[in-house]
């Protein structure tokens, strides 16, 4: 098994001095850099692509979750936040982080989380099957569960509006409810059916059915107009695409 690349951020350096000590007998890790904020850590994962970091929440600039957010879901390595807050754990483990560590660290509880990590670790080096389904084969995604608070909501995708863009996250709109997810618009299309969800801008997903009516306005671009009275725009880009599945000249 190949060492761990392990980054850490924090902006204290004797936070980092901690971490590496609390590393020191863990001999399948290699920390492969230190970084005092999340710009440097930004710079950092794009040149080094860590498997892991162990990660401060609040830092000058952009803190913990925010610097997640800058990182394209596909790519995030594994996370064990370390923080001297305690109340910030149930929006980390909602971050997808492994584990979630407070300073001043204890060696066995860091221990613990470390062996998280690795079984984590181990899981993702697992043989794969030989052959797997064709995506082109995979069932539409029929429900999204989604955080609110300290529960799980499951949204049917039939019920959903309409989906917008939000950096690494999308806003999905339900009635008059609208619900974060940590989901890039683009991988959230290429799971939900082609026949009910229709793409008309670049950050925007809109169910078929809920479509009461189109505007054509000038060059090319459109109004769309839901029945619940939402009004989103259709780009020219995406009209040639909306004209076949809705039907119009």
């Amino acid at each position: 098994m190949k060492p761990i690349r392990t980054l850490l951020v924090d902006d204290e350096v004797l936070a980092r001095l901690a971490l590496r000590q609390a590393l020191a007998t863990h001999a399948d890790v290699d920390i492969v850099g230190e970084c005092g904020n999340a710009a440097e850590a930004l710079q950092a994962y794009g040149a080094l692509k860590p498997d892991l970091l162990f990660l401060d929440i609040r830092m000058p600039g952009l803190d913990g979750f925010k610097l997640l957010r800058e990182l394209k879901p596909d790519t995030l390595p594994m996370v064990v936040f370390a923080t001297a807050y305690g109340q910030h754990a149930l929006r980390a483990f909602d971050a997808n982080a492994l584990d979630y560590v407070l300073k001043p660290i204890d060696q066995a509880r860091f221990d613990q989380a470390m062996a998280r990590v690795r079984k984590h670790w181990r899981g993702l080096h697992a043989d794969k099957p030989a052959m797997s389904p064709p995506a082109a084969s995979a069932e539409p995604l029929q429900r999204i569960s989604v955080r609110v608070g300290e529960h799980i909501r499951v949204i049917a995708t039939e019920a959903i509006d309409w989906i917008e863009a939000d950096g690494n996250y999308v806003q999905i709109h339900v009635g008059k409810q609208s619900y974060l997810h940590r989901e890039t618009l683009r991988g959230l299309l290429a799971t939900l059916d082609p026949q009910r969800f229709l793409r008309i801008h670049r950050g925007t997903l809109v169910n078929i059915d809920r479509i009461r009516e189109v505007h054509p306005l000038f060059q090319g671009n459109a109004e769309v107009l839901l029945h619940d009275g939402t009004q989103l725009s259709l780009s020219r880009r995406f009209r040639p695409h909306a004209r076949r599945a809705l039907g119009f000249a």
